[in-house]
């Protein structure tokens, strides 16, 4: 039974909003207004969602249209009312409806990228670069990835669909064969950019880094430390990485008249559990192969443990060349040479590229391929001429 605290009418009392977490009441027989506590469970009640416009205005007996006024920074505001209702909105923790907000304006200033793993440090460094240059022009970046499983990668496409993105990046899983995931996009004018793992087989725009350069410098620095008999241990055969890095060696080989022989040639998945299979199916050979230029420094690590423990030397008895400059590369026995990838410049690069499309007046733009130059490390593990 509420009373009220003026003339003592009860039956008088109605409820007139909330302010500032408190019941509001009016009574009519005296029209004096007067707050009291809020009951517990209309507390707990407001705050299982999140704060709205129309809570404020509840909260202070307000209409909806001048909450948002206030908010959006309209001048036609009683400078009272405004700062009231910002503090009221601090108080409530109010966070703006940026979806509702960018349906309206038909952009989110969103962008989303999916890559295939985070076991190494090579597609963080590229998301970190990409995110810098987002977030300089005023964009966020939605981050997925694959776990180089294609009905993951679907399964992203549809949630960043699903979350309106503006643009999307993209590295494709190891084992992608159909793209109809990555074309719902070009049917809603979402542009994409793939990146690092792309393919030929769509007419798309795309950073990658020179990866038939970095593999023809990796074999022909182990053919000049004196190994002829050298294998590739290579990825999906789907994936333009793996066909220009194979490029690349077979290439190699020739130009210093060196046969290219099928059975020193792997296609793996990118798979640690592959990787050791195929480098023991390697070692067992006969002749065995004298070095082994793999497709990354993962396959490249478990190689040199694998040739370890079978109680070969490294570089003496076998060379081993990787491709990426993984951090742990430097570190491995007296280190591992490498084909080293621009990670960061290829972030910054798809960035810019899918600023561009979303910025472009045109619908559609000729694809465009920028491509990064690569770098050749040399470490320990294939230094043969120089250790003996």
């Amino acid at each position: 039974m509420i009373k009220c605290p003026r003339c003592g009418q009860v039956e008088t009392i109605m409820k007139a909003g909330f302010v500032r977490g408190n019941q509001r009441f009016l009574c009519k027989d005296c029209q004096y207004y007067f707050t009291i506590a809020a009951p517990d469970a209309i507390k707990t009640k407001k705050r299982r969602h999140q704060t709205t416009i129309i809570d404020i205005a509840q909260d202070l007996g307000v209409s909806n249209s001048t909450v948002s006024r206030a908010l959006h920074g309209h001048p036609d505001i009683n400078p009272n009312t405004r700062k009231a209702i910002l503090e009221r909105a601090h108080e409530l923790d109010y966070q703006p409806n940026q979806l509702a907000h960018s349906l309206v304006k038909s952009r989110t200033n969103t962008v989303g990228i999916i890559v295939p793993e985070f076991l190494t440090q090579f597609f963080p460094n590229i998301i970190v670069g990409a995110q810098k240059v987002l977030i300089q022009a005023g964009f966020h970046l939605i981050i997925t990835q694959s776990d180089e499983s294609y009905e993951t990668e679907v399964g992203n496409t549809k949630a960043l669909l699903a979350n309106r993105v503006d643009g999307l990046l993209a590295s494709m899983s190891h084992d992608t064969n159909n793209y109809d995931h990555f074309l719902a996009f070009e049917k809603r004018d979402i542009p994409v950019v793939y990146f690092n793992r792309v393919t030929d087989e769509l007419g798309t725009h795309k950073v990658v880094a020179n990866d038939y350069q970095g593999a023809f410098w990796a074999v022909e620095h182990l053919i000049q430390n004196g190994y002829t008999r050298i294998a590739h241990l290579g990825g999906p055969p789907n994936l333009l990485i793996s066909q220009e890095r194979l490029r690349g060696y077979c290439d190699a080989l020739r130009a210093h008249g060196l046969p290219v022989l099928p059975e020193y040639i792997i296609h793996g998945d990118l798979t640690v559990q592959k990787a050791r299979i195929y480098a023991g199916y390697f070692l067992e050979m006969t002749p065995r192969p004298d070095a082994i230029f793999a497709v990354n420094d993962p396959t490249a690590i478990e190689i040199m443990l694998l040739a370890r423990a079978k109680g070969l030397a490294i570089p003496h008895e076998l060379g081993v060349v990787g491709f990426s400059d993984d951090p742990i590369a430097a570190h491995i026995g007296t280190g591992l040479t490498t084909v080293k990838q621009p990670t960061l410049d290829i972030g910054e690069a798809a960035a810019n590229m899918i600023l561009n499309l979303m910025q472009a007046e045109e619908k559609t733009l000729p694809p465009e391929t920028v491509m990064l130059s690569t770098e050749l490390i040399v470490r320990g593990s294939s230094l043969r001429q120089a250790t003996k």
